[in-house]
């Protein structure tokens, strides 16, 4: 759009928003009348430092950015693509390999058993991978 369509432009809001401020005068009172002028002051104001154009081209670079995106099938693939791989994450993390590795000496390791008199020995349960460092710090304090 060209100079002349952006002053055609900010002199219509102006006269449209001065015709709402009179009416609000009247019928709503002072309190929103004055409202009402100061928004309407806002349009010359935004026009003269060129922010009635910034807002124009905006409006429109999202408006075609967003026509595009709905009409586009490139970018609908690219969205279940995407999707894709948020829920490949997401099932990443709730299965388990079921397999770990523990270095010799490290606190996951599992301690022989030691049978104290008079207690019964446990059965060798396997260690949850996951609860292996617990556990470790359990036997360590005689916990078992």
């Amino acid at each position: 759009m060209n100079d002349e369509a952006w002053f055609a432009l900010a002199v219509a809001l102006t006269v449209v928003g001065a015709g709402g401020s009179w009416w609000a005068f009247r019928n709503r009172g002072a309190s929103t009348g004055l409202k009402l002028t100061a928004l309407t002051f806002l349009v010359p104001a935004a026009y003269l430092t060129g922010t009635l154009e910034l807002l124009g081209e905006v409006a429109m670079s999202v408006t075609d950015w967003a026509t595009g995106f709905v009409f586009s099938l490139s970018t609908w693939i690219g969205v279940g693509i995407a999707g894709l791989a948020v829920l490949l994450f997401g099932i990443s993390t709730k299965v388990g390999d079921g397999k770990r590795v523990v270095e010799p000496g490290s606190p996951g390791e599992q301690a022989p058993k030691q049978v104290r008199p008079g207690k019964p020995a446990r059965s060798a349960a396997p260690v949850d991978p996951d609860m292996a460092d617990i556990e470790a710090l359990l036997k360590k304090r005689g916990i078992e």
